[in-house]
């Protein structure tokens, strides 16, 4: 009774069965759209108050997706003396944001094959061979190091921020006289402006031309960013933030470092139109898929940016701004990026900004499809704590959630295969659907023993529910009974074809 039923009903679904190839996840639906169009007035009440809150003398905010800007605005002013308001054309600079570029363009080079990450740093930049590490049998520093503030060079805020206007010459006298480290490369984490300022010459003597043309020319120009810059007096006077820091309650102007050495840490002076777009970049690296890549860097090395790549922190009691309730987030960095993932397994991928005058923060979710960022002209404006409420707030009022992972032709074809041996499990032995593994690891009478108990109480199914893929070739799916659901799990082996290798059955409680 139990098999015709679900033989029925596997042969009713094999009609809609997906095509072979792989179709990844996509967002289409433009009712989702609209909901987080619908968060504006609400996203942009929390960064007014929060602006006014905080001292930011002006702040420019846009939510993202599907390369969409789905709004953006602006509060305050950027210029405290002329009173001119602030606007998502308004030229901030945004800090330590400029990292991410450094990090694309080394592998950018990277994949045009001209350095290699584990490569050492020295072979590049000759003057660090001299370098004096802690230990006799401390190794090289790495172009993997640098990238991942694992170099063993101290953390270096805020006396890397009054670096910047820096030259090549004497940042390169720094190294020649000798650097102090606070451990040996490779090993710990610790954030190190000096280290991406490194990464800068590197990018420069690889590509023949200045760290700052390189990226002009191969980041900004393909991605449109036609209002972003290095020296702030280039900058149209009316279009240019001013920076301020909030002392004895009130606003002092910082003085504008020119570019130099250091830019490649954070000398980029961006508007929020352009900077979006280069966000939609990086969201465009996902998922993983078939069609053409982009002309600025291929979605595998993009992907390869937003991987945690050192640990960085545990932060048991975090609490989302407006919350009581903790959720523990965890933290990493990645190529110029950091990583976090948290209670609810959001994984964010961005960083923060600061210089004097400035504080930026910007974050994607690649799963949920959307980005959030903000910039302020207030010295180190701490605008992480408000732009995390701000993705809190967009995914619970829009009702978000992550794709939907579409199962592989091989998972979709074992799923129908063990429901047909469910739940008499007869000929399963026989099928060539189960690994070497199986059986010695679940005995037939005990399969068949417990999918009886557990089939007899759901009575008769009336329905198999659709593969919640985990990844192609891990899932479940749900059995619908009269009187109950079950839940069935299967992962598959890497041989080809993949065979079942675990399995697991339960009853779903209401």
């Amino acid at each position: 009774m139990y098999l015709a039923g679900l033989c029925l009903l596997v042969m009713q679904q094999l009609k809609s069965q997906m095509p072979s190839a792989y179709q990844p996840p996509v967002f289409t639906d433009t009712a989702r759209l609209r909901k987080i169009r619908a968060t504006e007035p609400i996203v942009r009440s929390l960064y007014e108050t929060y602006a006014q809150a905080n001292h930011f003398p002006g702040l420019t905010y846009a939510v993202i997706s599907e390369g969409q800007v789905m709004y953006s605005g602006a509060t305050g002013v950027t210029d405290l003396a002329s009173k001119t308001a602030a606007s998502t054309r308004s030229v901030f600079r945004i800090a330590s944001m400029s990292k991410s570029f450094t990090a694309m363009a080394i592998l950018k080079l990277r994949d045009a094959g001209r350095l290699k990450l584990d490569d050492a740093a020295a072979a590049y930049i000759p003057e660090m061979k001299s370098l004096g590490y802690l230990t006799k049998d401390a190794r090289p520093i790495t172009i993997r190091d640098l990238l991942t503030h694992s170099a063993g060079f101290p953390e270096d805020n805020p006396w890397g921020d009054r670096q910047l206007q820096d030259s090549d010459k004497e940042l390169l006298q720094l190294i020649r006289k000798g650097t102090s480290f606070s451990n040996v490369p490779g090993v710990q984490y610790e954030y190190s402006n000096l280290g991406f300022a490194l990464l800068g010459q590197i990018v420069s003597r690889v590509s023949g031309t200045t760290y700052q043309q390189y990226i002009a020319d191969s980041i900004w120009k393909p991605l449109g960013m036609t209002h972003t810059y290095w020296e702030y007096t280039k900058v149209p006077a009316g279009e240019l933030a001013h920076g301020y820091r909030w002392s004895n309650d009130q606003w002092q102007e910082e003085a504008l470092l020119h570019d130099g050495a250091y830019g490649a840490m954070g000398g980029i002076l961006t508007t929020m139109e352009d900077f979006t777009r280069y966000m939609a970049l990086h969201l465009s690296a996902w998922p993983p898929r078939n069609e053409p890549e982009n002309t600025v860097l291929q979605r595998s090395s993009l992907r390869e940016m937003h991987q945690p790549w050192r640990f960085n922190n545990l932060n048991p009691n975090y609490r989302y701004p407006g919350s009581s309730k903790a959720c523990p987030l965890v933290s990493a960095y990645g190529y110029g990026l950091r990583w976090s993932n948290d209670c609810q397994n959001r994984t964010t991928v961005g960083h923060s900004g600061g210089l004097p005058g400035f504080g930026s923060h910007w974050i994607i979710l690649p799963e949920y499809g959307i980005g959030i960022v903000c910039f302020a002209n207030r010295t180190y404006a701490p605008t992480t704590p408000v732009n995390m409420q701000v993705m809190d707030t967009v995914i619970a009022l829009a009702g978000l959630h992550p794709r939907d992972l579409p199962a592989s032709a091989i998972l979709e074809q074992r799923r129908q295969e063990l429901v047909k041996l469910l739940p008499s499990w007869k000929g399963a032995e026989q099928s060539g659907i189960f690994a070497e593994n199986f059986f010695p690891d679940y005995t037939l009478p005990a399969l068949q023993k417990e999918a009886a108990l557990l089939f007899a109480k759901v009575g008769k199914i009336l329905r198999v529910g659709p593969l919640v893929a985990e990844n192609q070739l891990r899932g479940s799916f749900i059995l619908e009974g009269e009187k109950g659901r079950l839940q069935v799990f299967f992962t598959l082996t890497p041989e080809n074809p993949a065979l079942i290798q675990e399995y697991r059955i339960r009853e779903v409680k209401e």
